[in-house]
């Protein structure tokens, strides 16, 4: 778990005292405009400050950083976590193309995925798998932005198994009296990306305290969940003005649900069956024969 020493803004007071001119300009900069710097370049920010690409690159090191790169990596996990939703909408309106949002938003979305491919761990993605196949009863958690992640795990889910409990929540004492019965038997899924949510966090704990398994699926292991979790399955998302990108962690979904139904062929096969047959019987879905016929009448 990410330590207060972590933060850059931690790391630049610490080491204040002994930067040069250059480096506390730098400092300076940083700590009071961190959601600008962030989207600079080395050449950039020194152009800003006042001083040398190179003075930016050993102040990165000097920080501890692997070169700028780093120092840029850790200022976007910082952001995540402490800018507002307006601040957000307005960085994004400083950095987006308006003549050309769809294709921005699209194009960070496939990057979210090609991220999140890059930061998957297939042996941690199979122990989940694992845990929950093993699992008495299932529980899922995910609140505000991360509540239809939670929805949409939970419905497919329920097709796979009969055992799964989908956390609806309105306040922190519901989760907690929903989850009353969860014990060493049991897992629980929370899911929760930037700006993380405390609900989660607590319930996660909670779980963990009553000795049941925990599964998080965050975007990186110093996210708050992970704390309790004994699986960490990290998905990119990114923020795209004040709505989040959901595209990587939706990505995870799909495979843990397909890796599930693959290891219960037989249950999944059968109760699709069943549900082909209450679906006819009560009319649920528009049939090829149907939408044929209702086409021909237009045509007629």
């Amino acid at each position: 778990m990410k330590t207060k020493q972590d933060d850059v803004l931690i790391r630049i007071h610490n080491g204040y005292p002994k930067m040069s001119k250059g480096q506390k300009l730098l400092a300076d900069y940083i700590t009071d405009h961190y959601d600008k710097a962030v989207y600079l370049t080395a050449a950039k920010l020194g152009t800003v400050v006042g001083v040398s690409e190179s003075t930016v690159v050993r102040f990165a090191g000097e920080l501890g950083y692997d070169g700028y790169p780093g120092l840029q990596r850790a200022l976007e996990d910082m952001i995540r976590i402490r800018l507002t939703a307006l601040q957000r909408m307005e960085v994004t309106r400083s950095r987006m193309d308006e003549d050309h949002i769809v294709s921005s938003i699209l194009q960070a979305d496939i990057e979210n995925i090609k991220e999140t491919l890059e930061i998957v761990e297939e042996n941690t993605f199979k122990e989940a798998v694992d845990t929950i196949l093993r699992a008495k009863s299932v529980y899922i958690l995910g609140v505000r932005s991360s509540a239809p992640l939670a929805s949409f795990l939970g419905y497919y889910m329920n097709l796979v198994f009969d055992n799964v409990k989908l956390i609806h929540t309105n306040s922190i004492s519901e989760t907690f009296e929903q989850m009353l019965n969860i014990g060493p038997a049991d897992v629980l899924i929370g899911i929760s990306c930037p700006r993380y949510s405390k609900r989660t966090v607590k319930a996660m704990d909670f779980a963990k305290a009553r000795g049941a398994s925990v599964i998080a699926i965050t975007d990186s292991d110093q996210s708050p969940i992970a704390t309790s979790a004994e699986c960490v399955l990290k998905a990119h998302s990114n923020m795209i003005s004040f709505v989040d990108s959901m595209v990587g962690p939706m990505s995870l979904l799909n495979a843990l649900v397909v890796a599930l139904s693959m290891n219960r062929q037989g249950e999944v096969k059968e109760n699709l069956e069943s549900l082909e047959r209450i679906w006819q019987e009560y009319d649920v879905y528009e049939s090829a024969g149907e939408e044929s016929k209702t086409f021909g009448k237009l045509l007629s």
